[in-house]
């Protein structure tokens, strides 16, 4: 089992700005969250912490980690973020849907995103079979991964939102199909 977790909230959470890889801390709210999310999780048994490198997802994995007694294991980097660029920043709240995919056309794809994701996670899961791992990601990140895995959009995914799924649903996946 494999429970994604996306990290807590950040001031540019808050602002609607477009952080991706800017390595943006949690606020007080994001850490909350992930005590909330860490309380919830302690309630199963957890073998795995593993974690994206920015700093708002490590803070996250750490305080889960003090609820399911686990020390981060790994930092994957192709957990990262999606790299939005030159756009990285830029506040959305009050934009039109148009205008936004023409800010986005400068960012690594969804596609990319969810091929590199999924091939860490299949690496991992076969690294560690049989374990159950908790992984703290990104929004992004987590949502285009779970579209390309269910080959159905997913919806935005909340700060401190955690998504099971089963190692199955990735094995045997061919990441590199969805940048084809």
């Amino acid at each position: 089992m494999l429970a994604l977790v996306r990290h807590g909230e950040t001031d540019w959470n808050s602002a609607g700005r477009l952080q991706g890889r800017t390595d943006i801390p949690l606020n007080d709210l994001g850490r909350r969250q992930a005590n909330d999310a860490g309380a919830a999780l302690a309630a199963q048994d957890w073998d795995l912490l593993v974690s994206s490198p920015l700093r708002r997802a490590v803070e996250t994995a750490e305080i889960i980690g003090s609820h399911v007694g686990l020390d981060i294991s790994l930092t994957i980097p192709d957990l990262i973020e999606r790299d939005f660029r030159g756009a990285e920043g830029s506040v959305l709240l009050g934009m039109e849907r148009e205008d936004i995919d023409k800010l986005l056309l400068v960012s690594e794809s969804e596609a990319e995103v969810a091929a590199r994701s999924v091939d860490a996670l299949q690496q991992l899961v076969r690294e560690n079979a049989g374990r159950r791992i908790i992984v703290v990601a990104h929004g992004t990140l987590i949502r285009v991964t779970m579209g390309l895995l269910r080959g159905e959009p997913h919806a935005h995914v909340l700060n401190c939102e955690t998504i099971e799924l089963e190692p199955e649903l990735l094995m045997g996946f061919e990441p590199e199909a969805a940048i084809r």
